[in-house]
């Protein structure tokens, strides 16, 4: 259950299917920079983790604001032909934020 006075987050594992690992690489890292500079996006991330799955960590300002991310055509694209790519369901998970959102410091130059 979700709480829309708190940010939204979501975040999970995809595993690849070996054929599409790099294709999968290409299409997630695409879409991190435009989903950051979406109305909303607090923080986007994309990792890679050795065993060959790939982590995403994303953070909402709300449902609103995540639900507008899903619909943006290139996401549902992917989506729709989700498990053509993977080797198994995504291990994901959605969470309404407990502790208070702290803005990221500066870093220093």
């Amino acid at each position: 259950m979700t709480n829309t006075d708190r940010p939204i987050a979501l975040y999970g594992f995809l595993r690849p299917r070996p054929e599409y690992a790099e294709e999968v690489r290409r299409v997630l890292s695409s879409f991190v920079e435009p989903s950051r500079q979406e109305p909303g996006n607090l923080q986007y991330h994309l990792h890679e983790h050795e065993d060959g799955r790939f982590f995403l960590y994303e953070i909402w300002r709300s449902q609103e604001d995540l639900d507008r991310h899903n619909a943006t055509p290139p996401l549902r694209a992917f989506l729709e032909n989700l498990m053509t790519f993977l080797e198994e369901p995504p291990e994901g998970y959605f969470d309404t934020m407990l502790s208070p959102y702290a803005e990221a410091a500066p870093v220093p130059a």
